[in-house]
């Protein structure tokens, strides 16, 4: 159940809870989800015994709540005025967004406060399952005084699937993503100082033999400029591994792969060998290395390391939430 949020109506203030659930839309109707429910907040104990009167301090919206219909009907609740002084200033500023969550045609849209989203291109935002829908919602549901786009990273890969800017297929994003592994990060070794080459050794050749072991493949480091002779098998077996993503999933997986640049280490977290920490301690090696020798600037060093565990997770996330597929069948009643 997703957390309390507030919605305007006039010049009043209407509480309203939890307003995410699933409808289901099928051949003859509504399928067995049934029209959306809310969970309507208690109201308090004195005050609900039949005949009771509110006081004054407290609204009571349940009667308009009729002029909204059946499906979308939202039920209000009471509320003390005093609970919300301190949230006009967010309320009539961008408010909070009520995130609704529906399901039609095997496509799920995200509304706020009973809108409906839109990609920046202009099409319907609709995700094609319940897990990245409920994932994006609760990403809208963490916005509070203002919008931060930068902290919604779903929900900008996303659009990216739905608008597809770059205007490409399955095979163009194979082809861009396996293009990083030329230039992998776990290949390209130094020659000095030692203590640099020994790390580099230690961290990065496990995951580099498991890669190789995984799929079966070469792929080798190399301290030259040129980078490592990667072989056309190998490129040909990732590429087959590849071409059994969605397109969604693939859109997901070369954000990874920009992110940590590297196929190994991005393959090695989406395949859970690897955790993200490990997986960005793993690509920020070197910097950990001159950070150790030269010490630490908490306000740079400790925010890119965060905020890339927070892009690189995202990323994951959503590779594994768009690759989900559920199927709900209903059972045959029998007299």
């Amino acid at each position: 159940m997703a957390p309390a949020r507030l919605a305007g109506h006039g010049s009043r203030l209407i509480a309203v809870r939890a307003m995410v659930s699933v409808g289901v839309y099928g051949e003859g109707g509504r399928g067995p989800g049934g029209p959306p429910t809310f969970e309507t907040p208690s109201i308090p104990p004195q005050f609900s015994l039949p005949g009771a009167k509110l006081p004054e301090k407290y609204v009571d919206f349940e009667q308009q709540n009729a002029r909204f219909p059946l499906a979308d009907r939202v039920h209000l609740a009471c509320k003390p005025l005093a609970d919300w002084r301190g949230l006009r200033k967010a309320l009539w500023g961008i408010s909070f967004c009520s995130s609704l969550l529906w399901c039609y045609g095997g496509l799920y849209e995200i509304n706020l406060d009973r809108r409906k989203l839109k990609t920046p291109g202009g099409k319907l935002f609709t995700v094609p399952n319940e897990a990245l829908a409920i994932a994006v919602a609760t990403e809208w549901d963490a916005q509070r005084d203002t919008l931060k786009f930068y902290t919604m990273h779903l929900s900008t890969l996303c659009n990216t699937a739905l608008d597809n800017p770059t205007q490409r297929n399955k095979d163009q994003m194979i082809t861009a993503a396996l293009k990083f592994l030329e230039t992998d990060t776990v290949c390209y070794r130094v020659d000095e100082p030692n203590a640099l080459v020994e790390l580099q050794k230690n961290e990065w050749d496990p995951v580099l033999h498991w890669m190789e072991k995984r799929y079966d493949v070469t792929i080798g480091s190399s301290s030259s400029i040129l980078g490592p002779e990667i072989p056309n098998a190998t490129k040909d077996t990732f590429r087959q591994h590849l071409t059994s993503y969605n397109f969604w999933s693939l859109t997901g997986l070369e954000y990874v792969i920009t992110q940590l640049k590297s196929v190994v280490l991005s393959m090695g977290m989406i395949d859970r060998h690897l955790t993200v920490e490990q997986a960005v301690l793993l690509s920020r090696l070197e910097e950990e290395y001159q950070i150790g020798f030269w010490g630490n600037v908490e306000w740079a060093h400790d925010y890119d390391m965060y905020e890339l565990r927070a892009r690189t997770a995202a990323g994951a996330l959503f590779v594994h939430l768009a690759s989900e597929s559920s199927t709900v069948k209903r059972k045959l009643m029998q007299d």
